[in-house]
Parts: C-alpha cells; sequence; structure tokens
C-alpha cells in the first residue's frame, strides 16, 4: 500500500456500532439529508458499501454503475442490522487488498482512479456516520485516518471551480480552528450545529 492508503476497518467498526445503538423507534425521524429519514441514510449506507466493496474489487456491474439518485429513496429490511454490518466488513477487507488502492474503478457510474474512489468511500463514511450520530444523539469520534482522507477530499472538492462548492450543498463556513470533523461537516454543506 502506498502512503495514502489506511485500514476503512476502524471507520466500518464505527458506522456498524452506531447502527446497533439506533432504536427502531428512531427510524423515522429526518437527518441533515433533507430527504432522508434515518432508514434512508441507513439504506444509503449499506449500498454504498457494497458499491464501493465492488469498486476496491474492481467487480463492475448494476453495483457500481447505479448513480445515486432522489428517484427511489433507499430503505432497509427486516435484518438491516446484520445486513449492513456485513456489508461494511465487506468493505474493509476489500481496501485492504493493495490493488483496490491501483488502476481505475468505478462507483456511482463514474469512472475513477481507485485512490480517489477510496477517499469518496471514507468520505461518505464519515460525513454519514455524523449525519447519523447527530439525528440519534449517540456519540461519534471517527477514525482518524479517515476522518483526514474525507477531509482532504472535501478541501479539494471545495476548491475545484467546476463543482461550484460542496459536495453535497454549499459549504458552510467553520472556523479555522475548530475541530476537523467540524471543518468536515461544513465544506461537505452541512452545518455542524445542526440540531434535529
Amino acid at each position: 500500500m502506498t502512503d495514502n492508503t489506511f485500514d476503512f476497518g476502524p471507520q466500518t467498526r464505527v458506522i456498524a456500532g452506531l447502527a446497533e445503538g439506533i432504536p427502531d423507534e428512531r427510524l423515522g425521524d429526518g437527518t441533515p439529508c433533507p430527504d432522508y429519514a434515518v432508514r434512508h441514510l441507513l439504506g444509503h449506507v449499506l449500498g454504498l458499501s457494497v458499491a464501493f466493496r465492488d469498486a476496491a474489487r474492481k467487480d463492475l456491474g448494476a453495483t457500481t454503475d447505479t448513480s445515486p439518485s432522489l428517484a427511489t429513496l433507499p430503505d432497509i429490511g427486516p435484518d438491516w442490522r446484520a445486513e449492513l454490518s456485513k456489508a461494511l466488513d465487506g468493505l474493509a477487507e476489500a481496501w485492504r487488498d493493495p490493488a483496490a488502492w491501483t488502476g481505475m474503478t468505478r462507483a456511482g457510474g463514474v469512472d475513477l482512479p481507485g485512490a480517489v474512489a477510496a477517499a469518496v468511500a471514507a468520505d461518505e463514511l464519515v460525513i454519514h456516520g455524523w449525519d447519523l450520530a447527530t439525528v440519534t444523539g449517540l456519540p461519534y469520534a471517527p477514525d482518524p485516518a479517515a476522518l483526514q482522507a474525507s477531509y482532504d477530499f472535501l478541501l479539494a472538492a471545495a476548491q475545484d471551480p467546476t463543482r461550484g462548492g460542496g459536495i453535497f450543498g454549499p459549504v458552510v463556513p467553520v472556523p479555522e480552528d475548530a475541530p476537523l470533523l467540524d471543518r468536515a461537516v461544513g465544506l461537505s454543506g452541512r452545518n455542524p450545529g445542526w440540531k434535529p
């Protein structure tokens, strides 16, 4: 692996732990993603975990070709905790292969270098972990390596004049001395002070 690689395992375990702590009665609650309730956000994380697992394996097909869209809200089934945990474990394992970080792959219907796909996956896990923790009131401490990868990706995206700001919405200004997670959340287009 190169110096820019990291183990997804610590961050996927954080997400799985969050999921275990979410009571069923909170699944309908709103989230910082305006069109997603908690259940939809969990369904999205489940889907992206499978997609980025397959992107790491270069196993391109339906899971990597599907563009994220609000046309059909992702959802969860009755055994969603076990399914999510399995998908997150698969994602972490797939990215432990040095070949995952090299060459080209595809995610969300977009062809991109393996290392960029890893950065996108880290960003998705870190920011959506924050979303879930914020709405449910559960404690959240993302893995430092995944958080740094997410921040670096979001900063580069925010500075790209062709993107027009944040990945998920206009960048929310956050003080430069704020914690790294707050700065990443602001770059993603969310307000770190968001309350349900």
